[in-house]
């Protein structure tokens, strides 16, 4: 048996939290142990309809805009993700700390309207556990240079996406018994086996 635990993976661009949070996903099925993945924005049908929207490299939205079409996927996914919530182990690629990362520590959304609204959707869903992927300036870029495809997001300048890490990094010394910090510069191997070794603590199973 293990705790139908809610675990987080966020970071920004190129941090690698994507790449592990499929890890994860992997090792659970070969443990036969119940989960879902999903991911922000999208996840559900309708989240990936906004995605697609959010993403587009010919969006152009302002930072209200894109903080209210966040929380539009946001809703939508809450309400798929409540049919499994104390009942299987549940996989975030990003979720609140996110939209706060991003939305106001990068764009200047003001804090207060958000959390409001995030509470307003999210009611007695939490995040138990999250893993926060740190990167450096030289990696990121090189992974984004990887990507076969860039959405809006893998477009910004170095100083925002300084803003957003340093606001993820602020957000985990506010959680720190709830987060687990991994530098995504160190080795693949080593990240994988903290990242096991921590995830086998959360859930507990025997």
């Amino acid at each position: 048996m293990s705790k139908k635990v809610v675990i987080a993976f966020e970071g920004i661009e190129g941090s690698g939290k994507t790449f592990h949070i499929n890890y994860v996903s992997n090792y659970l099925k070969k443990k036969k142990i119940d989960h879902i993945k999903l991911r922000e924005p999208g996840g559900s049908k309708n989240s990936e309809k906004i995605r697609k929207l959010i993403l587009n490299k010919k969006s152009n939205f302002n930072k209200n805009t894109d903080l209210l079409l966040y929380l539009s996927s946001r809703s939508e996914n809450i309400e798929y993700i409540k049919k499994f919530y104390k009942k299987k182990i549940i996989l975030l690629d990003r979720f609140t700390d996110s939209t706060i990362a991003y939305q106001h520590y990068g764009m200047g959304v003001n804090l207060t309207i958000l959390k409001k609204i995030n509470n307003y959707l999210l009611k007695n869903f939490k995040v138990d556990f999250t893993f926060l992927y740190i990167v450096n300036k030289k990696n990121m870029k090189k992974r984004l240079q990887q990507r076969k495809r860039l959405n809006r997001y893998d477009k910004f300048n170095d100083k925002f996406y300084k803003k957003v890490q340093n606001g993820f990094l602020k957000i985990a010394n506010e959680k720190k018994r709830a987060y687990q910090i991994i530098n995504s510069n160190l080795s693949i191997k080593l990240n994988k086996k903290i990242i096991i070794n921590k995830l086998n603590k959360i859930i507990k199973w025997i």
